[in-house]
This record gives C-alpha cells, structure tokens and sequence, in this order.
C-alpha cells in the first residue's frame, strides 16, 4: 500500500463511479482498475462492491475512508511544512545576547520578525557575552548573537547595528556623583564592581585596559554575573562601575547616578554575528529584517571598523 492506492481509493470511494475517479485522476479506467485490485489484495479485503451499473463501498471500504484522508492529509502538511521551511517561512533561530544593554535592540528585531515571519520562532538567550557567544555560534549552539569584540574570528559574519558609549555608575550621595564629567585617573582609590572576568565581557577587558592607560589598577571588590546586579550593588554604595550608556539606560537606577567619563575611550559597536557558512533560510529571513530593524548607523556605514 502507497499514497497512490490511497489516493485512488478515495477518488472511486467519493465518485463512486469508476470512469469519473479515472478523469479525477487523469488516468485510464483499466490502470485504476487494477490499482484499487493491488490494494484490496494488499489488505485482504473488497473495498467495493462492483456491478455492471454501481459501485458500492464494502463495510471495509468505509473503514479506510478516515484513515486514508489522515493519512494523505499529513503527506501534504509533511510538504507543505518542509516547503515553508526551505522558504524561510518557518524554523528556529536561537539569538544569543548580553542582557540590557541589547534590551531595545532585541525588541526591535524580535517585533519585525514577528509581524514578517510568525512561522520563526526567534528563542532568546541572554546573559551570553562576547566570547562565550561567539563560541556558541561558532560551534552551532546558537544561530546569531549581538556582540561587541575587539577582534573578528575568521568563522563569523558580521554588520554594526549601534555605537555606545562608556560612562561611570556612582552611588547616589558619592563625591562625584553631581559632577557631569569625570576622569579615571580620579578613581584610583575608589572601590569598583565588575561583571566577572568570564566568560568575558569586552566592558569588563576596556575598563581594565582604560584603568591602565590612567595610571591604576582597579581595585574590584565585587563581581556580577550581569548589569541589573551591578546597578544594585553601585546603588547600595558598595562600588563604582564602569559601564555602557545603553545598559544604563535600560535598567532601574534608583539611588544611582551616570556620568560621562574624560578619557578619550573608543566607543563600543554592538553587531549582530552569525555563521558565514550557516545562514540557514530562517536565518538568512531574520538577516533580512534586521536590516530594516536594526539598520547600520549613517555614520558608520561604509565605515572599516575593526
């Protein structure tokens, strides 16, 4: 038994009439004939009662109807899904990210694929910073990752989708906290928190770097797994932290406040990373509403960043 008796199984048991399930089919009578013949002998049972005027279905005739219909309606899901998938019209693309500073970038994107796409399921990982994404794309645990680096692996595609700038956390109430600008060089006796040295945050490596270009090094007295940790412990007054404006900007900042830092630091490009060699259809439909989501800023575009 294939999909071909079953099909012509249902043409004859629907028109009941044998020359009109051949013209359903576009088919000879006699070979339809001896195709509903093989099936029958296949299942051990008369489908049809046969006389020179009707066709009648037997009482097994009738049993098959339902499961033949599930059977070739399935088929054609089975189709129809794998055809959607090779359109992009379906699948999954798991998006690794570093918390709230990807926070309104992630929405956007999430909102267009949305309304684009609703086949893709867009599955969020947060918390992963650089190198630990990059791993993970790399290695095919995720699809596509925002990131900030200092170096491109050879592996990875890239496109800048926003420039951010450093700023300084301080308690409410610190001695720098109603100043608008602030030099490191300033900090050096100050108690710091960190996000933790792994899996490696490229804020955590500029801080250390810019520290050093002042003439100290930090005393770090706490580390955090993420920024909303950092900002509690800056609000509770146990330390500075040397941060990104756009996570700052997405997180409570009671008893908190930002201010801009001297020191001429370069500023952070977050990018969107992907596989070059794993742009999968769903993927390639997510690269192509981020386009629109989360453009290259006009400055920067044409723009050879490292």
């Amino acid at each position: 038994m294939n999909l071909h008796h079953l099909d012509a199984f249902l043409a004859v048991a629907e028109e009941l009439h044998f020359g009109r399930a051949a013209e359903r089919l576009h088919m000879a009578q006699p070979p339809l004939t001896r195709t509903i013949k093989q099936l029958e002998r296949d299942l051990g049972a008369d489908l049809f009662v046969r006389t020179t005027r009707t066709v009648h279905l037997t009482t097994a005739g009738q049993a098959l109807i339902g499961p033949a219909r599930e059977v070739l309606e399935g088929c054609r899901a089975a189709r129809s899904a794998v055809r959607a998938a090779g359109e992009g019209q379906t699948g999954l693309v798991r998006l690794g990210f570093a918390g709230p500073s990807s926070y309104l970038l992630v929405g956007d994107l999430s909102r267009l694929v949305r309304q684009r796409r609703p086949g893709i399921e867009l599955r969020l990982h947060s918390t992963t910073y650089a190198n630990e994404a990059l791993r993970s794309v790399i290695d095919g645990d995720l699809d596509l990752a925002i990131v900030r680096w200092g170096v491109q692996p050879p592996e990875i595609a890239q496109r800048v989708v926003a420039e951010e700038h450093h700023v300084l956390a301080v308690p409410e109430g610190h001695r720098l906290a109603d100043r608008e600008v602030v030099s490191l060089a300033e900090c050096r006796d100050e108690p710091f928190v960190a996000l933790a040295a792994d899996p490696g945050s490229t804020v955590r490596d500029t801080f250390i770097r810019a520290s050093y270009d002042a003439g100290f090094s930090p005393d770090i007295v706490q580390v955090a797994s993420d920024s909303w940790t950092l900002m509690a412990l800056v609000g509770a007054g146990v330390g500075l932290t040397f941060t990104l404006d756009t996570a700052v900007a997405n997180v409570p900042r009671e008893r908190i406040r930002v201010v801009r830092l001297a020191e001429e630091i370069s500023p952070s490009h977050a990018r969107l990373a992907w596989r070059r060699d794993g742009e999968s259809p769903a993927l390639r439909e997510v690269l192509r509403a981020s386009e629109e989501a989360l453009p290259t800023p006009e400055h920067l575009v044409g723009v050879d960043l490292p």
